[in-house]
């Protein structure tokens, strides 16, 4: 039924920008949480960006300032603008989503374990 699909992977320079999207059916971005996660080969699984169905958002520490996250609920699609890219940002990138009215004071947010559904991932790679 749910089914997120990224898009906009690819290989850049440091100090690039890429834009990563997540398009989501069976389901409506303006009633999903949804969130960017990332793993590097051999690296743990771990949460970049959220944001909740009303549009509040959030970036860990390690991306502030070079990272945004944002949606656009009429095309259904979720987005990552990465800019001032690392070589340290070199991941696998999937999206993922949770239904909305969760409470989250009690939920890890940054936990992939938290998140009901995930896309199939889009590579990214930078090279310095």
């Amino acid at each position: 039924q749910v089914q997120l699909v990224e898009s906009g992977g690819g290989s850049v320079q440091a100090g690039g920008s890429l834009r990563l999207s997540c398009a989501v059916s069976g389901y409506r971005t303006n009633n999903f949480d949804m969130a960017w996660f990332r793993q590097a080969p051999g690296k743990e699984r771990e949460g970049v960006a959220r944001i909740l169905s009303d549009g509040w958002s959030s970036v860990v520490d390690s991306v502030k300032g070079r990272f945004t996250i944002s949606k656009d609920n009429a095309k259904n699609t979720l987005y990552l603008q990465m800019n001032s890219l690392q070589a340290e940002d070199t991941a696998m990138y999937y999206c993922a989503g949770s239904r909305s009215g969760r409470s989250w004071s009690n939920l890890n947010p940054w936990s992939a374990q938290t998140y009901d559904y995930w896309g199939q991932g889009t590579q990214v790679t930078v090279s310095s």
